[in-house]
Formats: C-alpha cells, structure tokens, sequence
C-alpha cells in the first residue's frame, strides 16, 4: 500500500471500531465491515432487551392465568423481537460485499 492507501485503510479500520486484523478477516471473507453504531445505540438496546423481557414475563403469567388475548400479545413479543434483530443486522453486523 501507499502511504495514502495505508491512511485510507486506517482511518476506516477506525470508524469501524474493530482491530486491523478484524478489519481484514471481515474483508477476506467477502464482508464489509459497518462504522461503529453511535453511542446511544448501546443503551436503546438494552431498553429494547429489557423491555421484551418484561413483556416475556408478563406473557407466562397471562397465559396462566388466560387473562387477556394471548394471540395478540405474543405477536406483540414476536415483533419487537423482529426489531431488535433488525437494527442489529442495519447497524452492527457487516454486510456482503457489492
């Protein structure tokens, strides 16, 4: 590499908050690597997970005691899982290269 390409390289292996050999591992194998998620996005998480695992526990207890549309309510939970692992997949996860 030239010094430009070496500046390059390193100013995204930055943005993307992995080492350098993490970097290029997620490269060798045909993906490439997202900048790291904003700060916030950390903490929206841990709302998201919290709040899905309250409703699972909400869940147990309606279904023991069939008090209000269990159908309805699990569709609820099935969707904020969905959510959950589709800003995961938008912001973290890298993706297959073009």
């Amino acid at each position: 590499m030239d010094k430009k390409e070496a500046e390059t390289f390193q100013k995204k292996v930055k943005k993307s908050g992995l080492s350098r050999e993490a970097y290029l591992r997620h490269l060798v194998n045909g993906l490439e690597p997202q900048d790291a998620p904003p700060p916030d996005y950390y903490a929206m998480m841990r709302e998201l997970h919290g709040i899905g695992n309250n409703l699972n526990q909400i869940a147990v207890k309606a279904h023991t005691l069939n008090v209000l549309d269990v159908q309805r309510y699990d569709e609820a939970c099935r969707k904020i899982d969905t959510a959950v692992k589709k800003i995961t997949e938008a912001v973290i996860l890298p993706r297959p290269m073009k």
